[in-house]
C-alpha cells in the first residue's frame, strides 16, 4: 500500500499531542461538508425551479413551430406542409395567425395580441392546468369564444360570470386610409369571453380565438404567422426537426421550444452557474481551514519527520504525506456533505418542509428540488479539486518552513 497514504490515514484518525489540531481538523471537515451540502442543495433547487419555469412555458409553447425566415406571414399551402398534416408522428397540428389588435369592453380599451388557432387543437387536459376561470375552448355549440390572458381580463375588467356583453376587436383595414368615416378604416368583430389563462408573463397579453375569426379581423385569408404542432410520444424531436427543416428549405424555419424562446432558457442557465460560481468562491474560504490544520500537524510531527528522514525519506515523501492528509479531509467532508445534501433534497421534495410564503405564489406550495447525478459529480470534482490544490501548496510550504526551522535550530 502507498506509504504516504498510510501515514496520512494514521495521522488523521489518531490523537495528536496538541488537542487543538484535532479541533482544527474537525472544523476543516465540517467546513468542506457544509460547502458541499450547500452546493448540491443550491444546484438541486435551481434544477427544480428550472423545471418548473420551463414546464409552465412548455404547457403553452408548441413542441415544434414553423415560421418564415423573413417577414411575418407565409402561405401554408405547399406539399411538405400538406404531408405534415397527415404524418402519423404528428399529434396536434394547427395553423396560427397572430397580430396586435385593439380590444374594447364597455368603456375600457387594451392593446393585445390576437392568436388564431384551430379550435380542435386545444387540449382539454392542458386546459385544466392553465385555465383559472371559465373554459378552455373556442366554440360552444355555434358560439365563438375567446380565451383571454390574465392581463387582458384584468385591464378590461371582464367578469367571467353572468356577462352577456361581448369584446369588440379592432384591426386596421389594409388599403384604407384617411376615410371620411373612421369606422371604415378598421375591421371590427365581436366575440364572447370564454376563459382566462393562468398568470404567466409571456401569455398575459394574448386573446386566443378560432383562426377563422382572426382571419376576418386581420383581413388575412391566405397567409398565416406560423404552424404549431406536437409529436407522438417516443418520436425523436431533434431528428424530426432536422429532417423537416431539410424538406422545407431555407425560406421556412423549424424551431423547438428552446429556439422559440432562447432568452428564457439562457437566463435560467446563466443564473444557475453565476450563483454556483459565487457559492464556490465562498466555499474556498471554508476549504482554507485545511491550511491551518496541515500547518499545525507539520509542527506537531517534527520528530516523526526527523526519524523518517533518517530512514531515507526525502522532502517529496513528507509533502505527499501531508498532501494526502488534506485530501482525505476534503474527501470525507465532501462525501458527508453530499449525503446530507441528498437527504435534505429527498425530505424537501417528499414532504415540502420549506414552504412558499402564503399568498406569494399560487403555483407551488413548497420549493421544488430535483437531484441530478451530474450535479453530485460536479460538486465532488469541484470541492476535491480545490481542496487538492490547497492541500498541495499548503503541504509544500509547511515542509519548507519546517526545514528552515530545523536549519536554524
Amino acid at each position: 500500500m502507498n506509504l504516504p497514504f498510510l501515514f496520512a490515514k494514521r495521522y488523521l484518525f489518531s490523537k495528536k499531542s496538541v488537542n487543538a489540531i484535532n479541533i482544527i481538523s474537525s472544523i476543516s471537515v465540517i467546513g468542506v461538508m457544509v460547502s458541499s451540502a450547500a452546493l448540491i442543495i443550491l444546484l438541486s433547487s435551481f434544477n427544480g425551479m428550472e423545471q418548473l419555469i420551463l414546464s409552465m412555458y412548455s404547457k403553452f409553447a408548441p413542441e415544434l413551430k414553423i415560421e418564415p425566415k423573413t417577414g411575418k406571414l407565409f402561405d401554408p399551402e405547399n406539399l411538405v406542409l400538406n404531408n405534415l398534416k397527415k404524418d402519423s408522428n404528428v399529434l396536434h397540428y394547427t395553423e396560427v395567425l397572430q397580430e396586435k389588435v385593439l380590444l374594447q369592453y364597455a368603456n375600457r380599451q387594451f392593446i393585445a395580441n390576437i392568436k388564431g388557432v384551430s379550435p380542435e387543437s386545444l387540449s382539454k387536459k392542458l386546459g385544466e392546468n392553465i385555465i383559472v376561470n371559465g373554459e378552455y375552448q373556442l366554440m360552444r355549440d355555434s358560439t365563438v369564444l375567446a380565451v383571454l390572458g390574465a392581463s387582458v381580463q384584468a385591464n378590461l375588467g371582464i367578469p367571467m360570470q353572468n356577462s352577456d356583453e361581448k369584446i369588440q376587436v379592432y384591426s386596421p383595414r389594409k388599403g384604407v386610409r384617411n376615410s371620411s368615416n373612421p369606422a371604415e378604416e378598421f375591421n371590427i368583430r365581436s366575440i364572447n369571453p370564454g376563459g382566462v389563462l393562468r398568470y404567466q408573463q409571456d401569455f398575459d397579453n394574448l386573446i386566443i380565438t378560432p383562426i377563422s375569426f382572426a382571419k376576418e379581423v386581420l383581413g388575412e385569408y391566405n397567409r398565416v404567422s406560423s404552424i404549431e404542432f406536437y409529436l407522438q410520444d417516443g418520436v425523436d424531436v431533434k431528428l424530426f426537426e432536422q429532417t423537416l427543416q431539410q424538406k422545407l428549405g431555407s425560406n421556412l424555419v423549424v424551431k423547438n421550444r428552446e429556439e422559440q424562446n432562447p432568452t428564457l432558457y439562457k437566463n435560467v442557465r446563466v443564473e444557475r452557474w453565476v450563483v454556483f460560481f459565487i457559492l464556490t468562491l465562498i466555499s474556498v474560504i471554508a476549504i482554507f481551514n485545511i491550511v491551518g490544520s496541515l500547518t499545525m500537524l507539520v509542527l506537531d510531527k517534527q520528530k516523526d519527520m526527523t526519524i523518517l528522514k533518517s530512514l531515507g525519506g526525502d522532502n517529496n515523501l513528507i509533502q505527499r504525506i501531508f498532501f494526502f492528509e488534506g485530501l482525505m479531509i476534503a474527501v470525507i467532508g465532501c462525501v458527508l456533505g453530499l449525503l446530507i445534501g441528498g437527504l435534505f433534497n429527498y425530505i424537501q421534495s417528499t414532504y415540502g418542509l420549506i414552504r412558499v410564503e402564503d399568498g406569494a405564489n399560487t403555483i407551488i406550495d413548497s420549493y421544488p428540488m430535483v437531484s441530478s447525478w451530474t450535479d453530485y459529480i460536479l460538486v465532488f470534482i469541484t470541492i476535491t479539486g480545490i481542496s487538492g490544490l490547497v492541500s498541495y501548496f499548503s503541504a509544500r510550504v509547511s515542509v519548507k518552513e519546517l526545514n528552515k526551522l530545523k536549519t536554524t535550530d
